[in-house]
């Protein structure tokens, strides 16, 4: 059984520091920042530019894709790529995978099991060293109410 928890009711009131990762962080980023790590449900950049709008009204969409790069570049989140469709930024980085509910198209994360090595799981070459791990799991979640 995959853990299928988002945190994302998740509450970020900690103040953002002014560099993070090596990054200065403007006002614009920090808000950015903080919205990811509010609201963990792996928005899309569109998605991240409404929402920070409530809070700064003036931003534009280009500043959102400026600074979702930076932060990715950081090391800050991590960009996540579904098939062709547009990505996604997610907080979380600890090893994990993601599931894609194709009914709801919520993306949840899924951690793996203490003790498990991905050689358990995978045929891999002779001598081969894992230094990421990139899986997407999709499939159906039951509805609410049928759980």
């Amino acid at each position: 059984m995959v853990d299928l928890s988002t945190d994302s009711d998740s509450d970020f009131s900690a103040e953002t520091p002014v560099e993070t990762g090596g990054l200065r962080m403007t006002k614009q980023r920090q808000e950015v920042y903080r919205l990811l790590l509010a609201q963990r449900d792996h928005p899309t950049a569109q998605d991240v530019f409404m929402r920070v709008k409530d809070t700064l009204p003036h931003i534009s969409l280009a500043t959102v894709y400026n600074t979702l790069e930076a932060l990715v570049q950081h090391g800050l989140v991590r960009q996540v790529n579904f098939d062709r469709e547009p990505s996604r930024f997610c907080p979380n980085l600890a090893d994990h995978g993601h599931f894609h509910d194709k009914t709801s198209g919520k993306i949840h994360d899924v951690t793996f099991k203490p003790g498990v090595c991905v050689s358990d799981l995978l045929d891999l070459p002779e001598g081969a060293v894992v230094t990421g791990i990139e899986i997407t799991l999709r499939g159906e979640l039951p509805a609410e109410g049928a759980r």
